[in-house]
């Protein structure tokens, strides 16, 4: 019975999938496109929001590569933002402010390389330059509050739109 269900599942997502528009597949694989009941993930990317025993499919693929636990976590595979990108960047940047610091000063670094990564930024040169050329508002004084040179960090990154960084 179940390799009769999945049988019928594959024949139904072919007919399905050949159906869709191109137009609506590509925004499937970039992750802009909606999901179906099967939810958020590589699954959803894949199959979009077709509707039926397509979404088996999808439910399926969701948890094959990239399980869909880790998608939701991290904002990756069509799952939104991730919980992690706004607490993370605060962690990180409290934890690595002397670096961040000396990175900033330079405009290049491990230190930017990283907070770009974790506050999920388009262009880490963009971000890179960003910080750099607002080194004195971020870092007002050598001995400003860390609680003050992270908020600066997370405004500055949020008032370039052009950073695309993805802070909440």
């Amino acid at each position: 019975m179940r390799k009769l269900l999945a049988v019928t599942a594959v024949l139904m997502a072919t007919g399905a999938m050949a159906a869709d528009s191109v137009k609506s597949t590509e925004s499937a694989l970039k992750g802009k496109g909606a999901y179906g009941s099967a939810g958020c993930g590589l699954g959803s990317m894949v199959f979009g929001a077709q509707e039926g025993p397509v979404q088996i499919l999808a439910a399926t693929t969701n948890n094959i590569i990239i399980p869909q636990t880790f998608a939701i976590t991290t904002g990756t595979s069509n799952c939104g933002k991730s919980v992690f990108a706004m607490n993370g960047t605060k962690v990180f940047i409290e934890a690595n402010r002397e670096a961040l610091a000396k990175d900033a000063a330079r405009g290049s670094g491990e230190t930017l390389i990283t907070l770009s990564f974790i506050a999920q930024c388009k262009d880490t040169a963009a971000v890179s330059a960003t910080l750099q050329r607002n080194y004195t508002a971020i870092f007002p004084a050598a001995d400003a509050p860390t609680g003050q040179v992270r908020d600066n960090v997370i405004r500055t990154l949020q008032a370039d739109k052009s950073l695309g960084c993805n802070l909440g």
